[in-house]
This record gives structure tokens, sequence and C-alpha cells, in this order.
């Protein structure tokens, strides 16, 4: 997989494509050229998580985003058949600007690629649910660390005991990232994140993993940094993974996500999202 640091755009030196502009990474992805996680990249812009659904199945989604709105923050919606998001991007083609993507087949997942292409379908309508990315700048801004981001990954993905609300066909559990910090910052942890209901939002717990049906030892698809220091609180934040538990329960014929910390980057700006 390549990461953070290490990869150029096809035929390119690194050096060739700016990290900091959103159209340069979406055109580092459409040439497969970048195929990593997308923390760090882009900084002030949004980034989204996926989730593409035949028509037949976008109300029931969408009603699932409404009534879950902390794990699925609904930022922008297509029209069947339509790879463009033009709110979140003028020139973005939503079948080959993802560096990795997942596939679902009656809810069960069976490939991973790097363009959707030929997957694409007129029925398909996308849904770009906001990404705790972008509160991760504003908790950078305000001084507080984010260890694994010094060690090139990201937070903690868990799958929770706690059920998301259903709606239509669609039901599953919570997942969440984890993030810990000392007591002291962990209290403006709360503060800075409350700001940005619309990429997640406050924590959804605070303290023992136990109590939320997590085992730190234990995480989604071995995504992300776990550790916990002594002194440390493990804070949890609801994720835009939530939704691909769903899609497993409700089994869709077929169903196309974002691999996970693999997001589409937007020309939003992070502050767009916040709230004063």
């Amino acid at each position: 997989m390549a990461h953070l640091l290490d990869a150029p755009a096809a035929g390119a030196a690194a050096a060739d494509w700016d990290r900091r502009d959103p159209r340069e990474v979406r055109r580092a992805c459409r040439s497969r050229g970048y195929t990593g996680y997308t923390a760090g990249l882009a900084p002030g812009h949004v980034q989204a998580n996926l989730c593409m659904l035949p028509k037949d199945w976008a109300e029931d989604f969408l009603l699932f985003c409404q009534r879950n709105p902390a794990p699925c923050p609904l930022i922008a919606r297509s029209d069947p058949g339509d790879p463009r998001l033009p709110t979140l991007a003028e020139d973005l083609d939503i079948r080959t600007d993802v560096p990795r993507y997942h596939v679902f087949r009656d809810g069960a997942f069976v490939e991973e690629v790097t363009d959707i292409t030929s997957l694409w379908r007129d029925d398909l309508v996308v849904f770009a649910l906001g990404c705790s990315f972008s509160f991760e700048e504003a908790l950078l801004d305000a001084g507080l660390p984010l260890r694994f981001l010094e060690r090139g990954s990201v937070a903690g993905v868990y799958v929770t005991d706690i059920d998301a609300k259903p709606a239509g066909r669609f039901h599953g559990k919570l997942a969440v990232t984890m993030r810990p910090f000392k007591p002291v910052d962990a209290i403006r942890a709360i503060q800075v994140t409350s700001r940005f209901p619309n990429v997640h939002g406050a924590p959804v717990h605070i303290g023992d993993p136990a109590a939320i049906g997590v085992d730190l030892a234990v995480k989604y698809k071995n995504v992300g940094d776990g550790t916990v220091e002594p002194g440390e609180l493990p804070l949890f934040w609801a994720c835009g993974l939530t939704p691909q538990l769903a899609v497993a329960n409700a089994k869709p014929p077929f169903c196309i996500t974002h691999a996970p910390s693999s997001m589409l980057v937007t020309d939003l700006r992070n502050a767009s999202l916040a709230v004063l």
C-alpha cells in the first residue's frame, strides 16, 4: 500500500504533485499514482467518506443518515448516475478520484480497486459524508497532539456494541475512532470537536473501552493506531465506517464505498463546516 510519504503520481517524481492542493491530490488518485491514506493531504480541506448505492436503496440510506447524524453527517448527494459532486469540487469524478474503493455485492465485501469506471452504473447515487480528518486539523491547530499522525498512521477504528438507529433495510452497530489524550487535553479536545457537528462532532464515549464493547487490541480491518499510554484517556468519536456495517446487514445487491482512511479530498474548506 502506498502511503503519505512514498506515493508519487504515476510516471512522475513525488515532487511533481502538490500534496497541499486538493485538485492535485485527486489528479494523483486519478492517475493511480496515489493509493494510500489521505490523512494529512490537502490541509484545510474537507475529506469525505463515501457510499454509492442503487437508486432504489438510496432513500432508505438517506433516512439512515438523517437518523444517525454523528456517524453519517451528509455533506453531498448526487443525482442517480451522475459521478460528479459539484458542490464539493468542479473537476471531481467519483469514479477515479479516490485512492482506493471497496466493492460489496449482496452486503459482502468482494474486492478493493483503485478505479470504478468499469463498475459504474446509471442508477448509482453517491453519498458523501463528513470525515474526522477535518476536526483532526482543528485539534492540531489547538496544540493537541495526535501521536498516530507522527507515526504515519490514522486513529484506531473499532466496532462498538451500540446500535445505530435503523432505517428501512439499514441497521447495524456504531463504528468509532479512538484518540488518546491526557485528561487536561481531553477536555480541550471535546470543546474543539463539538464545533464540528458536520464531521462527527464531540466524542460519543470517554474512558473505559469495555463500556461500549470495545477491545483496543481488536481494530476494524486492523485500521489505525490503538495505543494508549499511561496517564491518557481514550476518547471515541462516531466513525463514517458505520455505513459499511449497515450495508453488510442490509445486503444491497451492489454498493461501493471508500477504503478505510482513503477518502475523497474535496475543495471545501474545513472552516466552512465549523459552528462558531
